[in-house]
């Protein structure tokens, strides 16, 4: 996927004012039209044109995109890291049919652009955002922390970040992708009107142990092989607590074991699974390498028997 620097499309400086983009665009536009325009490419370019001002005039998904920083060059391979947007709060949730590029979508995805008749309602618009938060979380519940960034525009017309803080209440057994409402919490309304609400669409941390799959978890465990061989009962780490594990004997690496009803919490609760990973002790010292030979010498065993070689 190819990176669009928005800022070259349009032909403005990277600190260029709300007015200025507005002003290129709008040259742009008519220089392009397929109505009127005479250049060959006119379609192509009046699309490039249109999605470059659809993210450089919302100073929410400019301040975003900004986050990307200035070191990429227009046409270079791209891929946006997973948590690019984190606690970024987006205005809007009503979406028109549009030809975006690949990249744009792989940025802004369904929050792309807003029906604009919203914002004649006396209710504040709804407001979205992509939060990060812990496994165990998810298990345990409980009231967070969580900081807010979102854009505005400055007296000098460009626009700048803000950070907001607010305490959220974690429900248990939250999952991935699942949203929280917080109701008033989205933008000011109009008059008289009440605010909009905050949606917060969760997703987990990075764990150093866990990773989660819908409703379960899973653990990749590293074992000796005279445990895998002989079986052996070990004490194993839960999102809730440590666990006491037994392995049967003659496991093998990658076998999979269920801890029924011990993943993310819920009415059906999720399972914890063990994926056994057989690490073996290196021969480093004359005395292991002894132990290897002796082990060879003992079993009769070959992992390779009937691959004709």
């Amino acid at each position: 996927m190819e990176f669009k620097d928005y800022y070259d499309t349009l032909g403005v400086a990277r600190d260029a004012t709300q007015d200025e983009v507005k002003r290129a665009y709008r040259k742009l536009a008519r220089k392009y039209h397929p109505d009127v325009s005479k250049e060959a490419d006119a379609e192509a370019q009046f699309k490039q044109v249109g999605e470059a001002y659809e993210v450089l005039k919302d100073p929410e998904k400019r301040a975003a995109y900004d986050q990307l920083g200035s070191d990429w060059q227009a046409g270079e391979d791209f891929r946006p890291p997973p948590d690019w947007d984190q606690g970024f709060e987006f205005h809007g949730g009503g979406f028109e049919e549009a030809d975006f590029s690949d990249f744009f979508e792989s940025l802004f995805g369904r929050r792309g652009h807003t029906r604009g008749q919203r914002e004649y309602h006396a209710r504040g618009m709804d407001t979205h955002a992509r939060v990060s938060i812990d496994l165990e979380d998810a298990y345990h519940g409980g009231e967070r922390k969580l900081t807010l960034k979102h854009s505005e525009l400055g007296a000098d017309g460009r626009p700048q970040l803000r950070e907001r803080t607010l305490n959220v209440r974690i429900p248990q057994g939250v999952r991935q992708g699942q949203q929280i409402r917080l109701a008033n919490q989205g933008g000011a309304g109009i008059g008289h009107g009440g605010a909009g609400d905050l949606y917060l669409e969760i997703e987990f941390a990075r764990h150093p142990l866990y990773h989660v799959e819908g409703k379960d978890v899973y653990l990749d465990l590293s074992v000796t092989p005279w445990e895998a061989a002989l079986g052996a009962t070990i004490k194993v780490p839960t999102p809730a607590g440590k666990v006491d594990l037994k392995i049967p004997a003659n496991s093998a690496s990658g076998r999979r074991l269920r801890l029924k009803g011990r993943g993310i919490p819920a009415q059906q609760p999720g399972d914890f699974y063990v994926v056994l990973q057989v690490a073996l002790p290196r021969a480093d010292s004359e005395a292991a390498k002894q132990a290897y030979r002796e082990f060879e010498r003992q079993l009769d065993f070959n992992p390779r028997t009937g691959l004709g070689v």
